[in-house]
């Protein structure tokens, strides 16, 4: 369990090493960067860094825990009570989309993790699925919230449709993956509907 100051916050010590690993980490990949590496250019000890991790595996897991609650945070954020669900599910979209947009945009952190931890029984795998669950789960109440049906098919659709745009948003015109990522998600929604009043 990673550690903190007395106050129950982050000490900056720590804030720059989650901060420099994260930065290093979604970009490079995981394997790849050492802790030597982070160490450096957090512009701390060795000592330091082991007195806030335990390890590198603990700091990859602090990363994902970072990206989890990133991710959270960026789907209630685009919820409003003053919108329909269909229009909350558009909304998600339209802040996934905004992410796949960004600078330095390199893809899913969760799939590239998971890509380099291929064992279902490690850790970092784990907290993979753990984030995926939780994923899924919340675009299926939304979906079903907005009247799709089956609502747990639509959710893994939805997912897949995600997926895909966050592995082509890297690789090509990110506002052309965008646009089919959109379309993808409103065809989802009026079939959805459509098969509802059936």
């Amino acid at each position: 369990m990673s550690r903190g100051t007395r106050s129950g916050r982050p000490s900056e010590a720590r804030t720059r090493l989650l901060g420099t690993a994260t930065r290093i980490f979604y970009a490079e990949g995981i394997h790849s960067v050492g802790v030597d590496r982070i160490i450096e250019e957090a512009q701390v000890t060795r000592a330091t860094l082991y007195r806030h991790f335990s390890g590198k595996e603990e700091l990859v897991l602090a990363y994902l825990g970072e990206a989890d609650q990133g991710m959270r945070a960026q789907i209630t954020g685009a919820l409003s009570p003053d919108v329909s669900p269909e229009d909350d599910v558009r909304a998600v979209t339209r802040a996934i989309a905004d992410g796949i947009r960004s600078p330095g945009f390199r893809g899913c952190a969760f799939l590239n993790a998971v890509a380099e931890y291929p064992d279902p029984d490690h850790p970092v795998h784990r907290a993979v699925l753990a984030h995926r669950e939780w994923f899924l789960e919340t675009v299926t109440e939304l979906l079903g919230r907005a009247g799709v049906e089956p609502a747990d098919a639509a959710g893994r659709h939805f997912v897949m449709l995600r997926d895909g745009a966050m592995a082509a948003g890297c690789l090509f015109d990110p506002e052309l993956v965008c646009e089919t990522f959109l379309n993808g998600v409103e065809s989802l929604l009026t079939a959805g509907a459509v098969t509802s009043r059936a």
